[in-house]
């Protein structure tokens, strides 16, 4: 089937919301809905749950529905949520994406398996094949995650042609935090008729330049209001990337969680589900003072 090369809207700003947890580790499922409208009243036009700062793959499949739920009858329309979907079984992966777009999902951002090292191209193909199979006609806006640092697991160019090409209009687009300026460049030449989403906020802007078409980002839980420049208008923001630069010398969902506590003055925004673990009170401060400096500071 040849690329579907029809328009769609532009994607945006999604904040890669995180999951907040009560004391006995269940998902505080008020706060998320709460955080969700914050987020996209303060400029986010979808929020993505169950991805890496969303601890995605630590969420139980009944605890999924039960956030989407949450979050519509908290005043989020399904329509401005992405799911992600972390699996490394094709059926469980089926299973969970099929069902939030019964929900009514705005789309799908869809992790290869993760288990199994050294993949080669075909072997990829062939499962991201058999849960698009599965889907059969439910299948629409598949957003292919490229995060190698998680998975060990590359997207390659080649690949995600390969996928439109059998899928046609179900591949909505990629998000790319590989971190690989040249891969997201490669990315960007061949495939920028679909929404390539630049996942590392340090190369948002020159992506979006070069025709991203967003951003699916941990940072919009925090300052959407400044990755959105970034996110539509490719405009760099060097306080931004130094901001992320010294985020990621700390585990980062705990590191985004401990800035949420510190931008909220809520404590319960650190609670993370093992096998994570809480930034440590010395930390937690010396993080939360990036974030201070970020916020106090005006963009340029």
């Amino acid at each position: 089937m040849p690329h579907d090369q029809s328009p769609r809207a532009r994607f945006g700003l999604s904040a890669a919301l995180t999951t907040p947890f009560e004391e006995d580790g269940s998902i505080d499922l008020a706060r998320a809905a709460a955080h969700a409208r914050w987020c996209l009243e303060n400029g986010c036009s979808s929020v993505t749950l169950f991805g890496t700062t969303g601890e995605g793959a630590s969420i139980a499949d009944g605890e999924r529905g039960a956030l989407i739920d949450a979050l519509v009858a908290g005043g989020v329309p399904a329509s401005k949520i992405v799911a992600g979907v972390m699996a490394n079984s094709a059926a469980d992966a089926c299973r969970q994406a099929g069902d939030a777009l019964r929900r009514g999902c705005k789309g799908i951002l869809l992790a290869p398996p993760s288990y199994y090292k050294s993949l080669s191209d075909d072997g990829i193909f062939a499962w991201f094949s058999s849960v698009l199979e599965r889907l059969g006609a439910d299948a629409r806006d598949i957003i292919l995650y490229n995060i190698p640092s998680v998975t060990a697991v590359e997207l390659s160019v080649d690949l995600v042609g390969r996928l439109r090409a059998a899928f046609g209009r179900a591949i909505a687009g990629v998000k790319d935090s590989s971190g690989n300026w040249a891969h997201t460049e490669r990315l960007l030449a061949a495939h920028k008729d679909i929404a390539i989403l630049i996942g590392d906020e340090r190369d948002l802007a020159a992506g979006v330049r070069l025709g991203g078409q967003g951003a699916i980002s941990g940072m919009a839980n925090l300052v959407p209001e400044r990755l959105l420049p970034m996110a539509d208008e490719g405009r760099d923001d060097p306080q931004v990337v130094e901001t992320v630069r010294q985020l990621l010398a700390y585990p980062v969902t705990p590191g985004v969680k401990a800035m949420l506590a510190r931008r909220t003055g809520e404590s319960a925004w650190r609670r993370v589900r093992a096998p994570l673990v809480a930034l440590s009170d010395a930390d937690f401060e010396a993080i939360g003072g990036v974030f201070d400096r970020l916020r106090l500071a005006r963009a340029a």
